[in-house]
């Protein structure tokens, strides 16, 4: 299938969700320019899609600051020949409580998860503007819906994404530009790893805590990246032409009954 031949797609993050996501679009037919700060992922991201002779590009960024963001998309468009789709997947998850966080790590979080969200769309709105529309996705969390405690700064920074993604739809509708959100589970991500080793220590059984991980969620497991893309791809597709401002959970039903277990 070819369904984005022709489109050309920024993604943030070149781990996890947000390097399936570029290498699905990219499968599918998309000009795709992925914007990571991680030296060694970016490189790995780049052989995978030479592997594959994908259009898939990576350009180096700290997606919290504007002037990287700025250069990148600048990259990314002389690259690409414009914008049609921001994919907004990169992610910082650090732990603690509103007494425990020290307030510059909070702030850091809220400016790479929803601060690049801005930034992206500073510097990419004008370009959609210029094919027509376009679409933007940015990836928030059920923890932005029913949290667990101890991870105050990423709650807040994942229930702001919803916020800002509702405004941004009204926004730029009348520009032809969608804007939507989702909400994954737990998915098998370095986010999550993470998670495994906080709460079980370094020399942690990785996927023994991903069992337990997928226990809670009603489907019996966690989530892969590349399921989490898929619906990134529809999306951002001319199949969800009349679809903005709304979130779209994929989380094996984990939010379907009372908070998350």
């Amino acid at each position: 299938m070819n369904e984005f031949a022709g489109k050309a797609a920024v993604v943030t993050g070149t781990t996890g969700i947000g390097r399936a996501v570029a290498l699905h679009l990219a499968r599918e037919g998309a000009a795709v320019a992925s914007i990571g700060i991680d030296l060694a992922a970016n490189a790995e991201l780049e052989e995978m899609a030479a592997a594959e002779n994908l259009f898939l590009s990576v350009f180096h960024a700290d997606v919290s600051v504007p002037d990287d963001v700025h250069f990148a998309m600048t990259a990314a468009v002389a690259h690409l020949g414009g914008i049609d789709i921001i994919v907004n997947s990169a992610a910082v998850h650090p732990y603690g409580t509103a007494e425990t966080t020290p307030f510059e790590t909070f702030m850091r979080c809220m400016a790479v998860n929803v601060g690049s969200i801005h930034l992206t769309a500073e510097f990419g709105v004008p370009e959609m503007r210029k094919r027509g529309g376009g679409v933007i996705v940015n990836l928030s969390s059920v923890q932005g819906h029913a949290c667990q405690s101890g991870v105050s700064a990423y709650v807040a920074s994942k229930g702001a994404i919803h916020a800002l993604t509702r405004a941004m739809a009204l926004d730029f509708a009348p520009d032809r530009i969608r804007v939507v959100s989702i909400s994954p589970g737990s998915v098998r991500t370095p986010i999550l790893a993470l998670a495994a080793r906080e709460f079980e220590g370094d020399d942690a059984d990785i996927e023994s805590v991903f069992e337990r991980f997928g226990a809670a969620h009603p489907l019996g497991r966690i989530g892969e990246p590349e399921e989490v893309a898929a619906l990134a791809a529809f999306l951002a597709s001319d199949r969800a032409a009349f679809i903005t401002g709304s979130d779209h959970r994929i989380d094996g039903g984990l939010t379907a009954g009372i908070g998350v277990r």
